[in-house]
């Protein structure tokens, strides 16, 4: 009998299997999409971040652009095409964030601060640039050649008004204005309206460009630093400034011989007026090491208004979570009863005040408490200033909170209610408790043990809840003696007037507020943490 031997079907250990193909030919053209996009962006950005001089976003950029092309093109880091994008947001919009709060807490970055003292100093220059007398008035016409027409370099083509040759001068910035000796220029009614091998900008586009025209400098030769300023898109005047850098002195000298020297003012550097202020209100970005948080501890008006913003800030905080934590426990226990008919219909009503936009809800109460023609007044036959006392504008700012924040715990106990088994309740009656016993001994702890950690999170949210008192009251009524904070500022309504106020804006003081702030909230929800742990005792 003859045997015909038939293939296993068992794969042998070194039997050598076909490996299936793991990329789709969508799968393809679609990482070769997204690269391309990737690298796209990062030949855009990495150019104007160099002309910015952007350098730390810059790095982020070119480390970003890196990472994608080795974990997308590689087969080693296949965890990281999943973790990479989420890292990346959170590095960007909250790393990122945290660390330059942090690096301008140091500073003094702020209203005539935030450039260096080479830009300050021309920046004075150019505001003291006056019209020599007896100068000519040049027309004017501006060109580039082979540059960019937003961003130069930029060649001005002057021709003296009283010039009846029509002699063509032409100046850059930073050099002297001469002779044009390249080709021939075409001039129509004394001004320059073509130039071989210059595009010359039409007046829009100098009125687009005006900002690198008035930074121009273009020297007078023998002018003793007289120079061309840019008066309108057709003309141009002969200058000086009044104000000059002594170098050598450090110091800034008037015409008229008066002296601004270096000095220290507050916590920074600048050129220090005889009324002792820095001189137009200028300074340059500078490090002032920890300034601002010995300004912040030692100045007793300032501590004490931070004082008084903090406690004003716990109690808003703990009013609005607990408050609005035992109205919604109470509306929840009372429709978990299964006597009380049309629950769901109850439920949806409660729900109504979570369902409105948080924004569009502090705006129309602002309108409810308006002493004139509010609501609440108009209600009840009453003339209340509520935003006009420091008193009731607390008492507003908790009552809109409570409004605004019982649905959520209302949701919150509700689910926690029924998570809790039946027969619990059912022992401690047998036992004898009462409902109120057992509502307090029994009930809630065991609803403390899911909802607590909740309850910190939402104590963390309203210790920095801003559009709570800005949109509501905007952190007032002012108070007397107090430019910074108001009768309802919390922490972080006060840091923002503080950077962003209409006497001026101190963003170096207002991070260093901020770092305090960050770590405050921080210690908190840690001691709260600790606190609600032991709640899982219980268990």
């Amino acid at each position: 009998m003859l045997l015909t031997s038939q293939p296993s079907t068992d794969p042998s250990p070194n039997a050598s299997v076909p490996r299936e193909r793991n990329t789709t030919l969508p799968g393809l053209i679609t990482k070769i999409i997204f690269l391309g996009v990737v690298l796209a962006i990062g030949v855009y950005a990495v150019p104007l971040l160099i002309h910015y001089q952007m350098w730390m976003w810059l790095g982020i950029m070119v480390a970003a652009v890196v990472l994608i092309f080795v974990i997308y093109l590689t087969k080693r880091f296949i965890p990281g095409k999943y973790l990479f994008p989420g890292t990346a947001f959170l590095s960007v919009f909250l790393i990122v964030p945290v660390v330059l709060t942090v690096g301008y807490s140091f500073t003094n970055f702020g209203d005539g601060s935030r450039s260096s003292k080479e830009a300050m100093i021309a920046a004075v220059q150019t505001e003291s640039f006056k019209r020599t007398p007896d100068s000519p008035v040049y027309t004017l016409a501006v060109g580039v050649e082979g540059g960019d027409v937003a961003d130069g370099p930029y060649t001005l083509f002057l021709i003296a008004g009283d010039d009846p040759s029509q002699k063509v001068l032409a100046g850059r910035d930073g050099e002297d204005l001469a002779a044009w000796t390249g080709q021939a220029p075409t001039i129509t009614d004394g001004r320059v309206t073509a130039v071989p091998g210059y595009k010359l900008l039409t007046a829009r586009q100098i009125n687009d460009a005006w900002a690198n025209l008035q930074a121009m400098a273009v020297n007078v030769p023998g002018g003793s630093e007289s120079g061309i300023k840019v008066q309108t898109p057709t003309q141009a005047y002969e200058g000086k400034s009044s104000i000059r850098y002594d170098k050598a002195n450090d110091q800034l000298v008037s015409d008229s011989g008066q002296v601004y020297p270096n000095q220290v003012v507050g916590t920074a550097n600048c050129f220090v007026a005889p009324d002792g202020k820095c001189f137009q209100g200028k300074s340059w970005l500078q490090n002032v090491g920890t300034k601002n948080y010995s300004r912040l501890l030692t100045d007793s008006s300032i501590r004490a208004q931070f004082l008084a913003a903090f406690a004003w800030t716990l109690i808003f905080s703990l009013a609005s979570v607990g408050l609005t934590f035992l109205l919604g426990f109470f509306l929840a226990l009372t429709l978990n009863d299964e006597r009380v008919r049309g629950q769901k219909a109850w439920r949806a009503f409660l729900l109504l005040p979570y369902a409105i936009p948080g924004m569009i809800s502090l705006l129309i109460w602002s309108q409810f408490f308006n002493k004139d023609f509010g609501l609440i007044n108009q209600l009840f036959g009453i003339d209340v200033n509520w935003f006009g006392d420091q008193t009731l504008a607390k008492i507003a700012v908790i009552l809109v909170q409570i409004w605004m924040g019982f649905p959520y715990m209302f949701v919150v106990c509700t689910g926690a209610l029924q998570s809790i088994p039946g027969d619990v309740k059912e022992a401690a009656r047998i036992d004898g408790s009462t409902g109120l016993s057992t509502t307090f001994r029994i009930i809630m702890p065991l609803l403390l043990i899911s909802v607590a950690p909740l309850l910190v999170a939402s104590f963390a949210f309203n210790f920095n809840n801003f559009n709570a008192i800005q949109l509501l009251t905007q952190g007032g009524p002012a108070l007397s003696g107090q430019f910074t904070r108001g009768g309802t500022d919390i922490l972080i309504s006060m840091i923002y007037k503080q950077a962003f106020g209409g006497s001026g804006t101190d963003f170096g003081f207002a991070s260093a507020m901020s770092v305090l702030l960050f770590i405050l909230t921080g210690v908190l929800a840690a001691v709260q943490f600790r606190i609600t742990k032991r709640l899982e005792n219980l268990t």
